[in-house]
Order: structure tokens, then C-alpha cells, then sequence
């Protein structure tokens, strides 16, 4: 009775309450695969993402997997060597001064990872020479 009575209170102040109160979309999420494609390579906790996100950590773990058919740890790491691999290869920077900067807390982690995805040390593919024209 008191919710009733309250509806009907709010309806006589504000007459497009109504989309307001029939409005069933989950509130405060955002865009998932859209944020994490803007903010993949920020040294953040799973934690952080889904807060940020406007997710319960077992929500957005749920909701990633649905996106990206994947867990945000791998597609995390995979981003963010994807990332790494233009500055080692086209600029020939070396690893130790870009791995924090792609989303690593350490070089060795970032090393092992970079090798196991490619095949190669960050340190090799970085020192590979640019061949004379």
C-alpha cells in the first residue's frame, strides 16, 4: 500500500517518472569491451577493472568471458604484448624501457610472456638490425 501511495506521489511531481521507475537496464555498467579496449594496457587489479566497469569482480569476469571469449588475464597479457611488439620491432626500443609502460610490474614476467607468444626474446627482436636497402 505505502509503495502504491509512493508511485502515486511521484507520478504528480514529475509526470515521466514512469520511464525512470519501468527502466530495468542494469545501472552503472558501462561499455565493457569498448573500456577495456581504452584502458588494457593500465597496470590495474582485476578488482579495479570491474569496479571501474561497474561490476562485481564474478560479474565482470562473466561478462568478459561473453564479450571476449576469453578470462581478462589472458586477454590482458596477449593485449598488451600485441602492444609491446611495435616499439621493440619498428622503433627498436629496449624491453626494460618499455614493459611498464605496456602494463607490466616485471621485465622477467614480461620477457617469458613475450617469448612464449612470439617466439622470440623482447631483447632479440628489439636488437634485430633494419636491413640495407
Amino acid at each position: 500500500m505505502k509503495i502504491q501511495e509512493a508511485v502515486t506521489v511521484l507520478r504528480s511531481i514529475n509526470k515521466g517518472i514512469d520511464n525512470i521507475l519501468s527502466d530495468f537496464s542494469e545501472p552503472n555498467k558501462i561499455n565493457l569491451a569498448g573500456f577495456m579496449e581504452r584502458n588494457y594496457m593500465f597496470n590495474m587489479p582485476l578488482e579495479k577493472f570491474s569496479y571501474l566497469t561497474g561490476r562485481s569482480l564474478t560479474t565482470f569476469k562473466r561478462d568478459f568471458k561473453r564479450a571476449f571469449n576469453t578470462t581478462p588475464q589472458n586477454w590482458l597479457t596477449k593485449k598488451r604484448l600485441e602492444l609491446a611488439h611495435y616499439p621493440l620491432t619498428e622503433k627498436h626500443r629496449k624491453p626494460i624501457d618499455i614493459f611498464y609502460e605496456v602494463g607490466f610490474e616485471n621485465l622477467s614476467h614480461f620477457s617469458y610472456a613475450f617469448k612464449k607468444q612470439f617466439g622470440v626474446t623482447p631483447t632479440k627482436l628489439a636488437d634485430r638490425k633494419i636491413p640495407d636497402r
